[in-house]
């Protein structure tokens, strides 16, 4: 399989594809999610699942990009429609998201009558713009007399507001990583309790931030194995193995009968 780039999307195509997963990655490697989340994603399509990743630069405007990716993805279903590539047969839409991603998700899943199977939300971050971007109170104090946009929209307490309002997705992934001082989701599993009760898987996992990420380190074994090598197996199987127990729970929920 080979990514191919379909109305602003970066999409993985499987023969018999069993459902579309719509990935969403964080603030700063959503740009290229098909480089940054790599390993993940085509283990996703490995797996039967069609994957349409949308790439996105942050603004402070959440609700904006909320609405131009879910554009850029609907733009790129009709794209393979029209190829043929999706049939006229139904298949599951599932969306994923790594930390901002989350956030996208469940805006999308808020603002706009979507119909999904369900919602992965890894890493989830809900922070105000003063805790995300530090210069931000520099900013202020700089430009003291100038109106500057320093707030997201919406702001955290509008975004869990309208979850609990609005929030149309009833089956959800919660995953929290054990090492990570940036995640949320925590909070988010109480609020997504309050819209569906029972509904709401929530899993907490070996892990960092950037384990999502889970990028592969190639070492080149010597025609003679020696102690470097195995050292270097090593420190690539600790690397990835928190990132392999994510790929299985990811897979388990999608589908528990594999």
């Amino acid at each position: 399989m080979d990514w191919k780039e379909i109305a602003g999307n970066w999409v993985l195509v499987p023969i018999r594809p069993r459902g579309i997963v719509h990935f969403l990655g964080g603030a700063f490697v959503a740009t290229a999610p098909h480089i940054t989340y790599r390993l993940l994603l085509e283990a996703l399509a490995e797996e039967g699942y069609m994957v349409i990743a949308t790439p996105f630069i942050n603004t402070f405007d959440h609700s904006a990009i909320a609405q131009q990716v879910l554009r850029n993805f609907e733009r790129g279903l009709i794209r393979l429609e029209d190829r043929g590539i999706i049939g006229s047969g139904y298949l599951p839409i599932y969306g994923m998201g790594h930390s901002m991603g989350c956030k996208l998700h469940l805006l999308i899943g808020s603002m706009f009558p979507v119909e999904r199977a369900g919602n992965i939300f890894i890493s989830f971050n809900n922070f105000a713009a003063r805790d995300a971007v530090p210069l931000i109170q520099q900013l202020n104090t700089t430009f003291a007399n100038t109106t500057l946009v320093t707030e997201f929209t919406p702001t955290p307490a509008q975004t869990n507001d309208m979850i609990r309002a609005s929030y149309n997705v009833r089956r959800n992934l919660v995953i929290k990583f054990t090492n990570d001082t940036l995640d949320q989701s925590l909070g988010l599993n109480e609020v997504l309790e309050q819209r569906f009760p029972g509904m709401v898987v929530t899993q907490i996992l070996p892990g960092t931030h950037l384990t999502p990420l889970g990028q592969d380190i190639k070492w080149q074994v010597g025609t003679d194995f020696n102690p470097f090598d195995a050292v270097g197996q090593w420190f690539r199987q600790e690397i990835l193995r928190d990132f392999n127990q994510l790929k299985k729970t990811v897979l388990f929920w999608l589908n528990p009968l594999r």
